[in-house]
């Protein structure tokens, strides 16, 4: 048969014990090892509260000043929920905004958001070295707005829904969002006659290098980039496989996705519904770190250039003949037909007789490239960011 061991209750019991039997108080705390101050504090918890009082008792305060209130508390995790990829600064500046009265610190809501189980540890990822991009920082809204399909995700009725995108690139208001059954330059063209219509017309236009917004063909030009080209608009085109360099735009595509598509809806006019919800709540509700917390519509402002009710060919006085393009791209000239491309079909180019006997063709102030025998142009040769060469 085992010892039998004694527990810190089991003396303290036996000590109580004792002192009853008017033992010594000073020579109990002697025989087992603890200050007179601890045998008076357990003899007056044991006389109040008898075996209880001789429990280890909790060391946490009864009151603790700083603690946040369980009502606020509440609050913080009920806007969580509501906007589930919102970080603690975004929930603070919303809910002091609406409520008028401080909260607690970003750090303090964070540790709150941790306790309810609403923050997801996210994978720590190395970081990642680019090299310079040659492309603009928009200064002022409407200097570049760009442009992209949100990868295509499935519905409840199986059908596909491609979210077509535009955004303003310094100030971050969404645009457009229209989701189509699929990528298409007559229908994105129809999107873009809207929104220029209710925002004007930007300076220069960011896509990749996929379809609709380019092509393989001369100066990878599409019909739709041929349109922005004619309404003035510059074509600013990301390298391929560099999404990064256009970050702004991929980072809001990573909150739609989070908050639209997981699940989509039964059918693309109930996701329209969704990314038209999502759209005003961007744009008026959620606060953004890179514009000092301010919502985007506070900051953005429509474009002084109009959205013109007709479209106008270029004219070219600085080139010695204008020629147009005919049906399937190509026009004929010094007794030859010369295949141009199908994006220009039916518009007017410059021709511009040089010196060494070549033609040099150009499509308003874009340079597309030079003919000197043969039935295709040669492309005109650009540095990075500068001149044609």
């Amino acid at each position: 048969m085992p010892w039998k061991s004694k527990t810190p209750m089991d003396l303290r019991i036996e000590m109580m014990e004792r002192l009853a039997k008017r033992e010594s108080l000073v020579s109990l705390c002697r025989e087992y090892g603890i200050s007179r101050k601890t045998g008076e504090k357990f003899k007056a918890r044991f006389k109040q509260r008898g075996m209880n009082g001789l429990e280890d008792q909790s060391r946490a305060p009864i009151v603790i000043p700083h603690r946040t209130p369980p009502e606020v508390v509440a609050l913080i995790v009920a806007e969580r929920r509501a906007h589930p990829s919102w970080g603690p600064k975004k929930l603070k500046v919303t809910l002091e905004k609406r409520f008028e009265r401080p909260f607690p610190a970003v750090s303090t809501m964070g540790d709150i958001l941790v306790r309810h189980g609403l923050v997801v540890r996210r994978k720590r990822r190395m970081p990642g070295t680019y090299g310079p991009t040659v492309l603009r920082e928009a200064k002022a809204p409407n200097e570049i707005w760009c442009v992209d399909y949100k990868g295509q995700f499935k519905l409840g009725d199986k059908s596909l829904c491609y979210p077509l995108t535009i955004t303003d690139q310094c100030t971050r208001l969404i645009l457009g969002c229209e989701g189509m059954a699929a990528i298409s330059g007559e229908e994105a063209r129809e999107v873009f006659e809207e929104v220029f219509r209710r925002y004007g017309l930007p300076d220069w236009m960011r896509s990749d290098n996929g379809a609709p917004f380019a092509s393989t063909g001369l100066a990878n030009l599409s019909k739709l980039s041929v349109y922005w080209l004619m309404l003035g608009i510059g074509l600013e085109r990301i390298r391929p496989g560099c999404p990064q360099e256009n970050g702004r735009h991929e980072r809001m595509h990573r909150t739609l996705k989070f908050e639209t598509a997981r699940p989509g809806r039964s059918n693309l006019l109930q996701q329209q519904e969704r990314f038209d919800a999502f759209v005003e709540e961007f744009n008026t509700v959620r606060p953004h770190e890179a514009l000092q917390m301010k919502v985007p519509s506070d900051v953005y402002t429509p474009s002084p250039r109009p959205y013109p009710a007709k479209l106008a060919e270029f004219t070219y006085p600085d080139y010695d003949d204008t020629v147009r393009v005919g049906r399937g791209g190509k026009l004929w000239i010094t007794g030859r037909s010369v295949h141009i491309s199908e994006a220009l079909a039916g518009r007017d180019l410059g021709v511009r007789d040089l010196r060494d006997g070549r033609l040099l063709f150009a499509f308003g102030e874009l340079e597309l490239g030079h003919l000197h025998g043969g039935t295709r142009l040669v492309p005109v040769v650009r540095a990075v960011d500068g001149p044609p060469a």
